[in-house]
């Protein structure tokens, strides 16, 4: 099919996608190289920043969802051996193996999966950094009316004042909970894999993006089934992304909910979020940090960091 066709096809979608890649190519054409750094500006903020800076950044995330992932599959945290001396405490009130996990021996198989590959980012992030990994912060990852999995579920309109959102109570709340990195995760190495200049670097994040995609493709597959029967699921899915997207100050939707999209005048799932060239989207590290942080402010902690990450990249986007 001709490329105007195509994008006739897509409709209104295409618009979309192509007001994401405009954003897209401004915030990484402020990237400014320089000889052994870069100098972020895409941030609210200017920073300069080093190719081990930058890993360390991915590694506070890899602890976040290490850790979620190990609790919601096997009831425990990560090793001591692979947090760093003096690692931040994790706070995991309520935190526990997903209830009748094995009821659903597919999300089991994913929750085992996944958690098994996010704990070998952990290792080889901190392999590849040695003496210069960061230690893991202070993570919150409990399920309590005031944990960030609450307030993130209730600032998208999931559950009420005072209610608690548990994403290890049943399978599908744990879906949702994956659902709310997953995407992220994505668009954070799509962001920062750019700006980096060591070749060595530049293929780990490549290929650490790589299985974060399939992980994200996973989740919202599981979610896009499971919504056929309880389209609840779908529509909790959509608000989610609705949220992430009320924090990272885009005017528009850089990975969408999972609501079934139109193509060629037929109904088609929406399992990967893409431009109109194909391509993934990305985030830069501010806009990261304002959705773990839970705050579209520039601001240093908070949410499932309550003390912040570690490194030279800590500050969220002023938004």
């Amino acid at each position: 099919m001709a490329e105007d066709q195509l994008l006739e096809a897509f409709d209104s979608r295409v618009k979309r996608r192509s007001e994401r890649r405009e954003f897209f190519k401004a915030a990484i054409g402020a990237a400014a190289i320089g000889a052994t750094t870069l100098v972020v500006t895409q941030e609210a903020f200017a920073q300069t920043v080093t190719d081990a800076d930058i890993l360390n950044f991915a590694l506070n995330l890899e602890y976040l969802e290490a850790q979620f992932y190990a609790y919601a599959a096997g009831g425990a945290g990560l090793a001591a051996s692979l947090l760093g001396t003096s690692p931040g405490a994790v706070t995991a009130t309520n935190a526990r193996r997903v209830d009748n996990l094995d009821s659903d021996p597919l999300v089991r198989d994913y929750a085992r999966e996944i958690a098994a590959d996010e704990v070998a980012h952990v290792t080889f992030l901190r392999a590849q950094l040695g003496t210069t990994a960061v230690v893991q912060p202070a993570i919150d990852i409990s399920a309590t009316a005031t944990s960030p999995f609450s307030n993130a579920a209730r600032a998208a309109g999931l559950i009420g004042a005072g209610a608690t959102f548990d994403p290890y109570s049943s399978p599908e709340n744990f879906l949702l909970g994956a659902f709310l990195f997953e995407d992220v995760g994505v668009t954070a190495y799509k962001g920062a894999a750019p700006m980096i200049l060591n070749r060595t670097y530049v293929e780990a994040a490549a290929g650490i993006m790589a299985v974060e995609a399939y992980h994200a493709a996973i989740i919202r597959t599981a979610l896009y089934a499971k919504g056929v029967a309880t389209p609840s699921l779908r529509t909790s899915a959509d608000a989610i992304s609705n949220a992430r997207d009320s924090l990272d100050g885009t005017t528009t939707d850089l990975d969408q909910g999972i609501s079934p999209t139109t193509i060629n005048g037929g109904a088609a799932s929406n399992i990967a979020p893409l431009d109109a060239d194909g391509l993934a989207y990305a985030r830069s590290t501010g806009q990261v940090l304002n959705i773990v942080y839970l705050n579209n402010a520039a601001v240093t902690s908070g949410g499932f960091f309550p003390a912040g990450v570690n490194g030279n990249i800590k500050t969220s986007a002023a938004n």
